[in-house]
């Protein structure tokens, strides 16, 4: 009886570890395969964030053309775009005060022309407002397209009739008209301007989206593994590997 009952405690014995053993491999085998599973599901999720926060070129030169700055911002740099959006609100701001006060110059002069000269302004073209900037009356001006035999270019008396009361009168009224057509041409040069920061906008822009997209390519991926080794004369050992690429 003692020795039965010796022989099954040694059993025992022998037989728990196995089994403690059996399990912590086990265990490993599970480690391995979350660890595998959590790796894959990493990479994939890496993988779409990258297709969703890479910028088009396109678009950010389209933004920038419509609105300067806007391109930077969809580019996430900013702080370089609200210079040419700020040079944009004020070059409008300036655009729409010099073409306010060209207006206003403008119907100022007519209006001169008419109670100083005698001057009917409808149907009227700009050479004729510039003409008689530089004549006392019509018959001066006629009288010397006359003797330049460009007769073609002399005016109907009747329909096209001016006639300064004083010369004083005649420079005060050019001093408008100029004034007014000074203003007109300057905002051609506006115009040329706005045209100039939508274009340097446009191309910051698109070199900012090259440096945003290039950056993500350039992120650091990682890889981890993690396996059992056998050996034949030693205990079972665990590898874990970490590897990164840039």
């Amino acid at each position: 009886m003692k020795i039965f009952a010796f022989l099954v405690l040694i059993s025992s014995t022998i037989i728990y570890p196995q089994q403690s053993n059996s399990e912590s491999i086990l265990k490993l085998e599970h480690t391995v395969i979350n660890t595998t599973n959590l790796q894959a599901e990493y990479k994939e999720n890496l993988l779409l964030d990258e297709q969703l926060e890479k910028k088009s070129a396109g678009l950010a030169i389209l933004y920038s053309l419509l609105l300067p700055g806007m391109g930077e911002l969809y580019a996430d740099a900013y702080d370089s775009g609200k210079y040419f959006t700020i040079a944009e609100g004020v070059l409008v701001a300036t655009y729409i005060g010099m073409s306010v006060y060209a207006n206003n110059q403008e119907d100022n002069y007519k209006a001169y022309a008419t109670s100083n000269a005698n001057v009917n302004t409808n149907g009227k073209d700009e050479t004729y407002f510039a003409t008689i900037s530089e004549f006392d009356n019509i018959f001066q001006y006629n009288d010397e397209k006359a003797l330049e035999r460009n007769f073609n270019q002399m005016y109907e008396t009747q329909s096209y009739f001016w006639k300064w009361a004083s010369t004083e009168d005649r420079q005060t009224y050019r001093s408008m008209w100029s004034s007014s057509e000074q203003t007109f041409n300057d905002l051609r040069f506006v115009v040329g301007l706005m045209l100039l920061n939508r274009v340097v906008s446009a191309i910051n822009a698109a070199r900012l989206v090259s440096a945003y997209n290039s950056r993500i390519d350039e992120q650091m991926s990682w890889n981890i593994s993690l396996g059992l080794k056998n050996n034949i004369n030693l205990p079972t050992s665990v590898n874990l590997n970490f590897q990164t690429t840039f």
